[in-house]
């Protein structure tokens, strides 16, 4: 019986997560760093990038971009974490 018990915990893990795959693309970070805008989704995605263009501002500012959603996913993935049984 204990294994069915850890299928169900399995497919209940799979679907969480899933369903925290798809919040992260619905949210959008929007970073302004040294002239250059990027807008890009909680699952880093980049959706904009937008004013100056030299190269090194565009390249930090795509990197402050991807720390942020990073924490944003590490966060959701803490509430759903929060959530299950074992954890």
């Amino acid at each position: 019986m204990d294994n069915l018990k850890q299928l169900g915990d399995l497919k209940k893990m799979r679907d969480q997560a899933m369903e925290v795959q798809k919040k992260l693309g619905g949210i959008k970070i929007t970073v302004e760093h040294r002239g250059v805008t990027v807008v890009m989704t909680g699952d880093q995605k980049v959706v904009s990038i937008s004013g100056e263009m030299e190269p090194e501002k565009v390249t930090e500012a795509v990197n402050e971009a991807l720390k942020q959603s990073q924490k944003v996913a590490a966060d959701e993935m803490k509430s759903l974490m929060g959530g299950m049984p074992g954890m």
